[in-house]
Parts: structure tokens; C-alpha cells; sequence
């Protein structure tokens, strides 16, 4: 099968398209024909070998965690899933054997992986899954609006409705709009709960689109001095919640803006991951700071149901032939793109 594929770690010239072999289906596997595929910022840490990424090379490795596609083989053991389903792969691969998947709460799973990075993912023709994390994807929404959403819209969810209960009446801060986890963030923020969104961002136009998508007040970063135009915004109080996919960058500024009880969620580390922390503010404030990695099966459920209704949609920049993986990751990297950027096999462009 055709697929993009990298034997070592380095640049966007490491990716390579061409021909590798199809991998068998297990018991309690699915192979699915790849419709469309999603890139994250893993896949560029995978393809570096950075951020804790660095692996070693026992025959090509297919990066892709977020993909949508057909169903055309099933495992011996597997009774959930049909032939010719069009569905959605949960990137997040666990054990389903510990006690935390047993109990539901499998984000926290000791040995969990990511589709694309611990097995082979969607940068290919086919791919071959666990069946456990097949969704089915409903037929109104396209295989490239699914693959855009699981990796961002998972631990948004996570952080806003599920650990932080964000309300109605209290504020939001998202950083960096453009970005995946951004543009997700803001529409469940607005769309979903209702809260007010202050949303950060680097130039006008994106500041435009994040508008668009709900947010009550965009910051250029840029321009103005975030910490006082949140403070002009909140009259002084702060805000209740922050999504923080960005890291060190903007620790410092986003903890002088933090309200009392506020609920500080960390899903990513895209700037750098050392930060100073300030004890005596968290007890003073009554700040609670967790971390996130992705989320549960029903949390990408509801996002699809809330997809299905029209409340809120997948955010796609650009598409690119699967072949053009190299130039897609360029782009990437210069961050001049606002949702996200979509791989479509060859046959299917």
C-alpha cells in the first residue's frame, strides 16, 4: 500500500512516500481504509524524535493519530464492528485491563499509547487499529471534519466540561486560537456551556476567525499587554478557567489573570515545559492546576453528537494529497495556518 512513512528522526525531508507492507489484523483488531487523516503537533515531535519521542527504527514507522475511513477487515474476536462502517478511530490506545480502564477513567491507564506514535497511524492508505477504539462516524459528517477532531476536541472537552464544570457565567481564557485545541476550545466554551471566551492570538486575522467562532474578546499578544487587558475585561477578577495547550510562554502572564477557585487545565506543552511555580498564589487564590492527556471514548461521542447537531464543527485550514506529507508539515511548523491541516489519500483527491 502506498503510505508516508519516516525510518529516522529529523525534518520534514525525512517523511517518505512509497510502497510498504500491509500490516495483518488481529483478533481484536480493524483494518480501516484511510479516508482522511489529521496532523497534529505529535506527529512532529514523533518525526524529530523530540519531547520525549525519540524511538527506535525496526522498520518504517506511519505517524497520523487522528483518521476517519472505511472498515474493510475485521479481527476473528471483533462483534462491534461491521464491514463498510464509516467510522473514526480514537487515537488513545490503552490496555483495557488495569484498574483504571476498568473503572472508566482509561485517560489514566499506566501503559497507554497514541495511534501514530506506539502504532502505526493514518499516514497511509489502510491502517490497522484496536477495535476498542473504533467510533462510528455519522454519515453527515465528512471523513476530513472527523479527522479533525478527536486529538482537540477530547482533552478541550476533558478541561472544560468534564474536569473544570465550566459555568455559564464565568470566563474562559483560551491562548492561541489558531491553533487545534484553540478553535475547538472556544466553541465548546461558547457554544456548548455559554461562558464568556477571552481568546489570544498573534495577527488580525485570526483574531477575526476566532470571532467568529464565539469568542467575546480576542487579544493580539502582539500588540497589547495580556495580563492588563484581561484584568480591563474581567473588572479585576480574573478568569475562572484556562486551557493551556501552549506551556511556558505564557505561564507567567496567565497566572497574574487567575480568579479566585480558578481552574487551570494544561493539555500541552507546544512552547516549552518549565515554568516557575508560585505556591503561596495557588493557596491564596485557591487555584487548582491539573493536567490532561486526551480523554474517554464517551467524551469524542459527545463531541460527534454535538458535531451532528450543528453547535459546533471541525475547523480544517487546508487539505494536501497524502504524497504532499512533507509540505503539509512545513507549514506546520511556520504556524501561518488557523484550524487544522488534513491529509487525503492520492486515489481519493
Amino acid at each position: 500500500m502506498k503510505a508516508v512513512f519516516l525510518d529516522q528522526h529529523g525534518g520534514p525531508d525525512v517523511l517518505k512516500y512509497g510502497d510498504i507492507s500491509e500490516a495483518n489484523v488481529g483478533s481484536h483488531e480493524v483494518k480501516i481504509e484511510v479516508r482522511a487523516c489529521a496532523l497534529n503537533r505529535l506527529d512532529l515531535y514523533s518525526r524529530a524524535g523530540a519531547r520525549g519521542m525519540k524511538r527506535v527504527f525496526i522498520g518504517p514507522h506511519v505517524l497520523g493519530s487522528d483518521l476517519a475511513g472505511d472498515v474493510v477487515e475485521i479481527g476473528s474476536e471483533v462483534d462491534n464492528v461491521t464491514i463498510g462502517m464509516r467510522v473514526l478511530v480514537n487515537p488513545l490506545v490503552t490496555c483495557m485491563q488495569c484498574s483504571h480502564c476498568m473503572s472508566g477513567s482509561v485517560e489514566l491507564c499506566a501503559t497507554s499509547g497514541m495511534v501514530g506514535s506506539t502504532i502505526n497511524g493514518g499516514y497511509a492508505e489502510y491502517a490497522v487499529v484496536p477495535a476498542a477504539n473504533i467510533v462510528p462516524l455519522p454519515e453527515t459528517i465528512s471523513y476530513s471534519e472527523g479527522a479533525s477532531l478527536p486529538t482537540v476536541f477530547m482533552p478541550s472537552w476533558n478541561i472544560i466540561i468534564r474536569r473544570s464544570n465550566l459555568q455559564p457565567w464565568e470566563t474562559i481564557l483560551v491562548p492561541s486560537a489558531s491553533s487545534g485545541v484553540g478553535s475547538a476550545a472556544i466553541q465548546l466554551a461558547k457554544k456548548v456551556v455559554g461562558a464568556k471566551v477571552i481568546a489570544t492570538t498573534s495577527s488580525s486575522l485570526k483574531a477575526d476567525k476566532a470571532s467568529d467562532l464565539g469568542a467575546d474578546f480576542v487579544i493580539n499578544y502582539k500588540e497589547e499587554d495580556m495580563a492588563v487587558r484581561i484584568d480591563e475585561i474581567t473588572k479585576g477578577t480574573g478568569v475562572d478557567v484556562v486551557i493551556d495547550h501552549v506551556g511556558s510562554d505564557i505561564w507567567d502572564v496567565t497566572n497574574k489573570s487567575l480568579s479566585k477557585g480558578c481552574r487551570y487545565g494544561i493539555c500541552g506543552v507546544t512552547s516549552g515545559y518549565r515554568a516557575e511555580l508560585q505556591m503561596g498564589y495557588l493557596f491564596t487564590k485557591q487555584v487548582t492546576i491539573f493536567g490532561v492527556f486526551m480523554g474517554r471514548r464517551r467524551d469524542l461521542e459527545q463531541v460527534l453528537e454535538h458535531v451532528k447537531r450543528g453547535t459546533i464543527n471541525g475547523v480544517i485550514h487546508a487539505e494536501y494529497p497524502m504524497s504532499e506529507a512533507r509540505k503539509a508539515h512545513e507549514d506546520m511548523e511556520r504556524l501561518n495556518y488557523f484550524g487544522k491541516l488534513i491529509l487525503v489519500p492520492d486515489r481519493f483527491v
